[in-house]
C-alpha cells in the first residue's frame, strides 16, 4: 500500500490526485479551456504558463482535500507523456522537484495508459486481463492489457482524425464553439440519429482485413461537411446525433469484434470521450446482448485528472514496477505500451 500523489499537465487541465492504494483521497483539477476558446482549440504556450500559474495552489488543494501533510506522501507520480511538450515539462519539472526534495521515488507514467488505471480506484474490480476502448483527444485505440503495468498490446488505433478530433472540427464546422465533444453530445439529445446516415469508416470488407481494429474518421468529417454545405436548413440537432451515432457505432463494433476474437470477455472504456452520453448508452446495450462485462469510469474521471496519473503510478508500485530516474524526459509522442518511463 502506497499513498501516491499524481501530477497531470499533459494539454490544459493542472490536475493533482492522491490516492492511498485504490482509495480515491483527492482529485483538484485547474482547467485553463476558457483562454483558449477564442483559438478554437489549445494553444501550446498558453497552457504552459497556466500550468506553471497553477501548480502550487493545486498540490496544496490536493493535500487538503486528502487531509494529508507531503511529507505523508510515499511516491510521486507525473504524466511523462504523450501530450504537448511545454505542458509535460511542466509536469514533470515539478514532480522531479518534489520527489528529490522528499526524497521519494518518481514514477512517469503514460498518459493514454493512466486513463485505463483510473478503472481501479474505489472498487475491487479485477483489471486484467481486458479489452479497452482509448477514446481521448488525438487518440483511438483498442488495447489488450494483459497487465497494464507492464503488459499492454495494441490490437488497432486511428491511422488519421481521432474520435474526439473529429468532435472537435464538427463542432467547428457547425459554430458551435470549443471543445467539441460536449457541445455536440449536448445539440444531439435533442436530434434524430437516424435521420442522416453518414459513413462508418474502414468497415467495409476491404477495410477490415487491413484495418479490422484501425479507425479512421476523416471520412466521416468530409461527409459531415459536405452535408452541411449542400443543406442550408439543416437541424444541427440532427446533424449532431447523426455524426455521434456513425462514431459511436464503429468504436463499439469494432471493441465488441477484439472482445470475441480474443476471447476476453471484459470491456473498459476510458478517456474524455468515454463521457459521451450515446456512448455510453450503446455500449451498455451491445455489451449486454453480446454477454461481455463494461465498465466506464465516472464522468468526472474520463477527462484529464490527476487521479488517473496517481492511480497508475499505485499500480506500477503494486506489481513491482522499479522507480524512473530523477530527470527524466518528457515525450510528446510516447507510445501506450510505454507505461512507465525507467
Amino acid at each position: 500500500m502506497a499513498l501516491v500523489l499524481g501530477i497531470e499537465t499533459s494539454c490544459d487541465e493542472t490536475a493533482v490526485g492522491i490516492v492511498d492504494d485504490r482509495k480515491l483521497l483527492a482529485n483538484v483539477i485547474s482547467s485553463s479551456v476558457d483562454q483558449h476558446v477564442r483559438f478554437g482549440g489549445v494553444v501550446p504556450e498558453v497552457a504552459s504558463r497556466a500550468h506553471l500559474e497553477a501548480m502550487q495552489q493545486v498540490i496544496k488543494q490536493a493535500l487538503i482535500d486528502a487531509s494529508i501533510s507531503i511529507k505523508d506522501i510515499d511516491a510521486i507520480a507525473v504524466t511523462a507523456g504523450p501530450g504537448l511538450i511545454g505542458a509535460l515539462l511542466v509536469g514533470v519539472s515539478s514532480a522531479s522537484g518534489l520527489a528529490l526534495a522528499l526524497d521519494k521515488p518518481l514514477y512517469g507514467v503514460n498518459h493514454l495508459s493512466a486513463h485505463i488505471a483510473v478503472d481501479q480506484l474505489d472498487n475491487s474490480n479485477q483489471l486484467q486481463p481486458a479489452i479497452a476502448l482509448l477514446v481521448s483527444g488525438g487518440h483511438s485505440s483498442i488495447l489488450q492489457i494483459n497487465n497494464l503495468a507492464t503488459d499492454v498490446i495494441v490490437k488497432g488505433a486511428t491511422i488519421d482524425d481521432a474520435a474526439g478530433e473529429a468532435f472537435d472540427k464538427i463542432a467547428r464546422l457547425m459554430g458551435l464553439g470549443f471543445p467539441g465533444g460536449p457541445l455536440i453530445d449536448k445539440q444531439a439529445l435533442a436530434g434524430n440519429k437516424t435521420e442522416i446516415n453518414f459513413p462508418r469508416g474502414l468497415t467495409s470488407p476491404a477495410d477490415l482485413e487491413k484495418h479490422k481494429y484501425d479507425f479512421s474518421f476523416s471520412g466521416l468529417k468530409t461527409a459531415v461537411a459536405r452535408y452541411l454545405a449542400q443543406t442550408p436548413n439543416y437541424k444541427k440537432a440532427d446533424v449532431a446525433a447523426s455524426f455521434q451515432e456513425a462514431v459511436v457505432d464503429v468504436l463499439i463494433t469494432k471493441s465488441l469484434a477484439a472482445c470475441k476474437e480474443s476471447g476476453i470477455d471484459k470491456l473498459i472504456i476510458a478517456g474524455g470521450v468515454a463521457a459521451n452520453h450515446r456512448l455510453r448508452e450503446l455500449a451498455k446495450q451491445r455489451c449486454e446482448s453480446a454477454k461481455v462485462e463494461l465498465r466506464i469510469p465516472p464522468a468526472n474521471l474520463c477527462t484529464d485528472n490527476g487521479a488517473m496519473v496517481a492511480a497508475l503510478g499505485s499500480l506500477a508500485i503494486n506489481e513491482g514496477v522499479a522507480a524512473s530516474e530523477i530527470g527524466i524526459s518528457a515525450d510528446s509522442a510516447a507510445p501506450v505500451t510505454q507505461v512507465v518511463w525507467k
